[in-house]
């Protein structure tokens, strides 16, 4: 079995890659970075370090690569060819491979290949798969989208593993931390004969990613903000901070309440669930810059983003939301340099008024919400 993985970072060598790896199959990296894809076709093979005790390593073989921006034609010949594509490249790139898949599936159907193939984007976003589907239906006619209809999937999936920012003498080389989860819509797969062990496959997503975003992500980037506030660089330092950890545990609370309530998740489950993602966030063998977590605040403030959609949800059901919005008065007041958006969101607090660039960052409407953030911010 192959597979097609576009994005040979450290995600799509360190969590996807190793994946499928462990369950047999040959990997087809596509990357524009020349360096990672020559090291990728001189070796065929590249070593994963589990950032824990021990230090476990995890050879990967079986890899090769196309450069997409010199070989494009060998990317549809491989898409053309395989039994699944997956990919790990932002969510702000699928838009650029999309022409390419397309041209894969044309391949395919004017080669008679009628093999079911699902496309899985594995990225950190909602509905990463329907989006890419959206994206490469622009590419095709009529009859080709009749084609991809009938024999290509889109299923949406979630994936959490922190891979921290890294640099090796190695180009290949990749430390990720030993949990992961990954999560696959069965409901919308196309060849559910290929079932990866490792992954797990539901009927349903929603509950799955909102549990990871109103926890990974919420908890992560309350201990960034919170940490910034204090005064520290690290995630690993920050957290030592009995205030930052008091932060985070409250954050988590309320959206771990939200979830229980919505979801109808195991109250004791969940609560083992968040245990494990602050021993997670506590890994020494981790370090993580504050700068790199928190970037991009005004992304993070948006309406159905991991502060302001909890707390939404949780004032509808009259369910405490004070942690959360203590935060969101942290993340209004963070200014890092290197990062354009926080620049931008410290200049709009100095030309307008707090009000104006709350109401325009979370698109709220509700105004009990925007003052108790305005006053958040005020105080501190």
């Amino acid at each position: 079995m192959n597979d097609v993985h576009f994005g040979a970072g450290n995600i799509g060598r360190g969590f996807i890659g190793e994946t499928l790896a462990k369950n047999g199959f040959s990997i087809t990296f596509v990357d524009v970075n020349a360096e990672i894809i020559d090291a990728i076709n001189e070796r065929g093979t590249y070593q994963v370090e589990l950032a824990a005790e021990g230090h476990e390593q995890i050879k990967v073989d079986g890899v090769q690569g196309i450069n997409n921006s010199t070989d494009p034609d060998k990317v549809v010949k491989a898409i053309a060819e395989t039994d699944l594509i997956t990919t790990a490249i932002g969510p702000k790139v699928l838009t650029f491979i999309a022409p390419l898949i397309a041209d894969g599936i044309k391949a395919r159907q004017q080669n008679g290949n009628t093999t079911k193939l699902d496309v899985i984007a594995c990225e950190n976003m909602i509905g990463g798969s329907q989006f890419l589907k959206e994206e490469v239906y622009k590419h095709l006619s009529d009859d080709d989208k009749a084609f991809a209809d009938e024999n290509i999937g889109f299923p949406n999936a979630a994936v959490d593993r922190i891979v921290p920012l890294q640099k090796h003498d190695d180009p290949l080389f990749v430390s990720v931390e030993p949990f992961k989860e990954w999560v696959v819509d069965q409901s919308q797969m196309k060849n559910p004969t290929i079932k990866l062990d490792g992954v797990e496959y539901a009927e349903s997503l929603d509950p799955f990613i909102e549990r990871k975003l109103f926890s990974v992500n919420t908890g992560h980037a309350t201990v960034a903000y919170t940490g910034k506030y204090f005064g520290y660089e690290t995630i690993g330092d920050a957290i030592k901070d009995d205030k930052v950890l008091t932060q985070l545990k409250g954050a988590l609370a309320e959206t771990g309440d939200l979830l229980i309530h919505k979801w109808n998740f195991d109250p004791e489950t969940h609560k083992a669930y968040q245990e494990k993602i602050i021993a997670r966030f506590q890994n020494p063998y981790i370090s993580d810059d504050i700068a790199r977590v928190a970037r991009t605040p005004i992304r993070k403030l948006g309406y159905d983003e991991r502060f302001i959609r909890p707390i939404r949800e949780l004032k509808e059901r009259k369910l405490d939301y004070k942690v959360l919005l203590d935060t969101v008065g942290m993340v209004l007041h963070f200014d890092e340099p290197k990062d354009e958006e926080s620049q931008k969101l410290q200049e709009m607090l100095k030309n307008q008024t707090v009000e104006a660039v709350v109401r325009d960052v979370t698109k709220l409407n509700d105004a009990e919400l925007v003052d108790a953030i305005v006053k958040s911010y005020k105080s501190k």
